[in-house]
């Protein structure tokens, strides 16, 4: 860390780090902030002397003024901050243990209460007498009374010592298990009653806060300060990173990727954190770079506001918040925001567990037209990844966005990332996370530049000529039915992520992995009102994702996988582009004999290099022509279902999921790069329209069938192996 006059990284005001010839300079020229970094040499001369004595006299300032070329103000101030900083570390290492045994203390109490509760005698079963429930409630009112004392006494020393006072803790939140967890690994015979009373999940909704794993705590000004300094020198890096080559970039043999020389980036940053340095530690480094249809200011206001960036990313950020905005009176120039965030990023599928981040993002205008923004982890006191799977340390990651002519901006972008994995990646997917494609640049540039063209075409007044029942569809027609589409598709992959808010549980099924299920109730009013089951299964087949999506999109081949059309063939009676790929559209589907002839499926397939989606819902004739017409489609009622397509990540030989060489007969030519594809099937039922109703194992097995036939019909239709 480098320390200047102001709080921040280098140093500024009297001299720069060649020497301190400046003094005799005009006052407004004095008074002016300059910013100037000092050397490796001087921080590690400085942190030496710092070590063995913290209060330097006149006489060691200005010896180590004349050793460094620094002027002795700079010595003076740069020690002040150094000593602020050790404090507020040591003040908020204490304030840490502090609050982490009140919360044991409080867990310890909240535990004994509910177990009181439950007493029963072991004789005859009853409750415990009154008597007994008197003297156990009196002591507890005593035990607390006393917990009360402890705490506002540690909590007085505490103030002192931080010289302010502390903030009330908020109050501990009880853990809700659902009894899905507990009861629900095999449905063998005998194994499970007739119904299953679940704890349900509430119903997710994009528009909602999320809640996050734990509230943070006011900020003082040394936090902010800190947070200012950590930012900068993330920029610095992230810069670098972006615009430098080889030695620090490497092009990949195997595929042309950019490959981060860790022997050249551990020489260009000494002082690179390395949080989690240990023999399980991995490191995801990638670079990319494209064109996005979409200016810089505009695509820089989509990644400062939380809302605009979890609709531009739907498929990798499941939740995002924005927690403090820091002032940007503590950093030097102009153009600049910085703020506290947090995020959790998805793979669509409940085989990966999502990733969750808390962040500082630093958005500077580095010229006329060109802006960078930098994310970095920041560690909160309080913030605990023990009991996640994964510990992450973001390290400087980003992107540089550059105005073109025409609208458009060029975007290079950076992903680097520590990981440690506490549990093992599931097989199917250990090559696509471990090669960093499933988090990477690429993954993430190719989904802006997908979700820039979708925002494109909204803006386009010009119809579609297929149109449904010969009514076409008005600019602000086409506007609805692409809003519907997408918040379809948000709700889609709300119900597949394996997010913190979803638990899963495994059903025995045809798949190697069986299926997966959750239970939530619906209050959002823009899907269907009740208890919902979400399933889901993820299959690997030797087929390019790009040959799978054809499959899955087309109309024709629909009645193949679509076990509930009754061999019905479907006819696309309403087509909307939303992208240059043939692909990215939406579409209307009516089924022909059906005994339903007033309900439609609306289907929205999109597709890029890191992937593809189809996604579909049924929705019944005057809600299509409601939102054909240009209403709000806020309140149509969606239940989507669908596919999710990606490569498996292999560059090699087409390998099974049990690693054995595995062919089959496809209606085009497999991936170049040798691997296959995994998709994920996921289905939700409305179960029952009641909120309280519970799960009954017809339910269950009922979704388990859909799941498991699908899969046997979309691999007899490829002409695949069957297991």
């Amino acid at each position: 860390m480098e320390y200047g006059i102001g709080g921040g990284a280098g140093s500024s005001g009297g001299g720069g780090g060649g020497g301190g010839d400046h003094h005799d300079s005009s006052d407004a020229h004095r008074n002016k902030k300059r910013y100037h970094r000092h050397t490796a040499h001087q921080i590690q001369r400085l942190e030496s002397l710092f070590k063995e004595c913290p209060h330097p006299d006149e006489k060691q300032r200005l010896q180590l003024s004349r050793e460094l070329g620094l002027a002795p103000r700079q010595i003076k101030f740069w020690f002040q901050n150094r000593r602020t900083q050790m404090k507020a570390q040591h003040e908020r290492a204490d304030n840490r243990a502090l609050r982490a045994e009140n919360d044991r203390i409080r867990c310890e109490n909240i535990a004994i209460g509910e177990a009181l509760k439950n007493v029963i005698c072991p004789s005859c079963g009853a409750p415990p007498m009154s008597e007994d429930s008197y003297f156990d409630e009196q002591k507890l009112r005593m035990e607390n009374a006393q917990l009360r004392e402890e705490l506002d006494r540690v909590s007085s020393i505490a103030a002192k010592y931080m010289g302010r006072p502390i903030s009330q803790l908020p109050p501990v939140q009880p853990i809700h298990i659902s009894s899905l967890d507990l009861s629900m690994g095999n449905f063998g015979p005998g194994i499970c009653g007739p119904s299953l009373d679940l704890d349900l999940l509430p119903g997710s909704s994009s528009a909602g806060i999320p809640n996050l794993p734990f509230q943070p705590t006011a900020f003082s000004d040394m936090d902010k300060s800190l947070m200012a300094d950590i930012a900068a020198t993330a920029m610095d890096e992230l810069l670098r990173l972006l615009q430098t080559n080889e030695p620090l970039w490497i092009k990949s043999p195997t595929d042309g990727r950019d490959v981060l020389n860790l022997d050249s980036y551990e020489h260009h940053f000494p002082r690179a954190n390395n949080h989690l340095k240990n023999v399980n530690v991995r490191i995801e480094a990638s670079r990319d770079s494209g064109v996005v249809i979409m200016n810089a200011f505009a695509l820089v206001d989509m990644f400062m506001d939380t809302n605009k960036w979890i609709e531009s990313f739907p498929t990798i950020v499941s939740m995002a918040r924005t927690i403090e905005v820091i002032p940007t009176g503590m950093l030097e120039g102009q153009s600049v925001s910085l703020q506290l965030m947090y995020e959790e990023l998805q793979v669509l599928s409940p085989l990966v567990p999502t990733r969750e981040f808390y962040f500082l993002r630093y958005c500077q205008q580095i010229e006329q037209g060109s802006w960078a923004i930098v994310d970095v982890s920041y560690d909160l006191p309080q913030d605990n990844q023990s009991t996640s799977q994964y510990r992450l340390h973001k390290l400087p990651s980003g992107c540089l966005i550059q105005d073109m002519p025409n609208g458009y901006s060029k975007v290079t972008w950076v992903e680097h990332v520590e990981v440690e994995d506490k549990t093992l990646i599931h097989p199917l997917y250990r090559d696509l996370v471990h090669s960093g494609l499933a988090f990477g640049a690429e993954r993430w540039l190719a989904t802006l530049q997908r979700m820039c063209e979708r925002f494109a075409c909204l803006m386009v007044t010009s119809t579609s000529t297929r149109d449904l029942g010969g009514v076409i569809p008005s600019p602000n027609g086409k506007r609805s039915m692409m809003k519907l589409a997408q918040r379809m598709v948000n709700h889609f992959c709300a119900s597949v992520s394996m997010s913190n808010n979803q638990r899963w549980s495994t059903l025995s099924g045809s798949s190697d992995i069986g299926v997966r299920v959750t239970a939530h109730k619906n209050t959002d009013p823009g899907q269907p009102s009740g208890v919902v089951l979400s399933a889901a299964t993820t299959i690997w087949l030797p087929i390019s994702p790009q040959n799978v999506f054809n499959f899955f999109r087309d109309e024709r081949t629909r009645a193949q996988w679509h076990v509930l059309s009754n061999g019905n063939a479907v006819q696309e009676v309403a087509h909307i582009a939303n992208g240059s790929h043939p692909g990215n559209c939406i579409s209307v589907l009516r089924a022909f004999n059906s005994i339903q002839n007033n309900m439609l499926i609306l289907q929205e397939s999109c597709i890029d290099s890191s992937g593809s989606l189809v996604v579909y819902s049924p929705v019944d004739l005057p809600a299509i022509n409601m939102a054909m017409s240009g209403e709000d489609p806020s309140y149509i009622p969606l239940l989507p279902s669908g596919f999710t397509i990606s490569p498996d990540g292999r560059t090699e030989g087409v390998v099974g999921g049990d690693g054995a060489s595995t062919s089959c007969n496809t209606r085009g030519n497999m991936g170049k790069s040798g691997g296959g594809s995994l998709i994920t099937v996921a289905f939700q039922i409305l179960v029952s329209s009641l909120p309280h109703a519970k799960l009954t194992m017809e339910s269950v097995t009922t979704v388990n069938n859909l799941i498991s036939n699908t899969v046997q019909q979309i691999k007899a239709a490829l002409n695949c192996p069957s297991t």
